[in-house]
This record gives C-alpha cells, sequence and structure tokens, in this order.
C-alpha cells in the first residue's frame, strides 16, 4: 500500500511516510495492526473529535448573511467559469 500510495498520491505521504486516519474500529486497534504501523513508520491522525469540534465552531460562528452571501456568490462564480471556456481568471 506504502508504494502504491507514493506512486499514485505523492501529496498524501509526508517526509516520514503516510499520514493514517484511525479511529477504534477492531482492525485498527488490534496489537498485529499497531505494531505493523509502528514497523513502517506510518504517522497516525487519531484525534478526530477535536478537528470535528473546531470546525463544528467555525460553522456555528458565522451569521445566516454570511452563508446567503457565499451562495450568492457562488452563482456569478460558476457563470463566469463557464464564460471563460475553462480559461484562468481572478
Amino acid at each position: 500500500m506504502h508504494k502504491k500510495l507514493f506512486v499514485e498520491q505523492p501529496i498524501l505521504v509526508n517526509r516520514k511516510g503516510p499520514i493514517l486516519l484511525r479511529d477504534n474500529a477492531r482492525p485498527h486497534v488490534s496489537q498485529f495492526t499497531i505494531r505493523k504501523i509502528h514497523e513502517l513508520g506510518y504517522e497516525i491522525f487519531r484525534n478526530k473529535g477535536n478537528a470535528v469540534n473546531t470546525f463544528v465552531e467555525f460553522i456555528n460562528s458565522r451569521t445566516p448573511d454570511f452563508y446567503c452571501n457565499g451562495i450568492g456568490t457562488l452563482v456569478k462564480r460558476w457563470k463566469k467559469c463557464i464564460e471563460s471556456n475553462e480559461n484562468y481568471f481572478d
């Protein structure tokens, strides 16, 4: 998996190796799996809860106008994309 990931998605591989997102599923916490992960030198990202809480805080900190304006701007951007014939624009 490591070699294939390095070839197909090198951006996902850091200097030490890939970063694995791990939860508490039985296969993820088995001693065999943990030993193999350490043997391969993979970095493990375990704290999903903190990332989710940060995202929820961000969502809750915005006003309804923030979302209305964003959606309105999205339509303008889509039209600009179509009109540009896939060329770059600011």
